[in-house]
């Protein structure tokens, strides 16, 4: 049996963007990926824009709350995506880093979120292919 590959989604809040990628790739996967997600600075809840984005979509992210980023949660991660926090993340030599440039949803309404919210989908489907590329098992 394989080892789960894992992945941690970082932004500065951990309030949309992050929180958006953790709840589709999680559900997109079906949990056969671990997934994480945390800010440098977390805020104080999700937003409630990104909230209402996700439930259109059928998925309910309003109990998640976010997380403070720390070195162990990279440790523990094979896959690192940074969404706009720079040199926060800590860097660990042998980790796949990956900067996905998104705007940043914060205090914008539901109209201007879906569209961000729509690029994370798209490159979180992409980044299940490249991590679970059969689904079989046989690797």
């Amino acid at each position: 049996m394989s080892a789960q590959p894992s992945v941690l989604f970082v932004c500065v809040h951990n309030a949309g963007r992050s929180q958006m990628a953790a709840a589709y790739l999680t559900h997109l996967s079906a949990g056969a990926i671990e997934v994480r997600s945390a800010g440098s600075q977390p805020a104080e809840q999700i937003n409630p824009a990104a909230v209402e984005a996700m439930a259109e979509e059928g998925i309910d992210i309003s109990s998640e709350l976010p997380k403070v980023l720390t070195t162990e949660a990279v440790a523990d991660s094979d896959v690192v995506v940074t969404m706009g926090c720079g040199d926060e993340c800590p860097f660990f030599p042998g980790k796949r880093y990956e900067d996905w440039v998104l705007e940043d949803p914060a205090g914008k309404g539901v109209e201007a979120v879906r569209p961000i919210r729509d690029g994370i989908k798209s490159r979180i489907e992409a980044l299940i292919t490249d991590l679970l590329p059969a689904q079989s098992g046989t690797s």
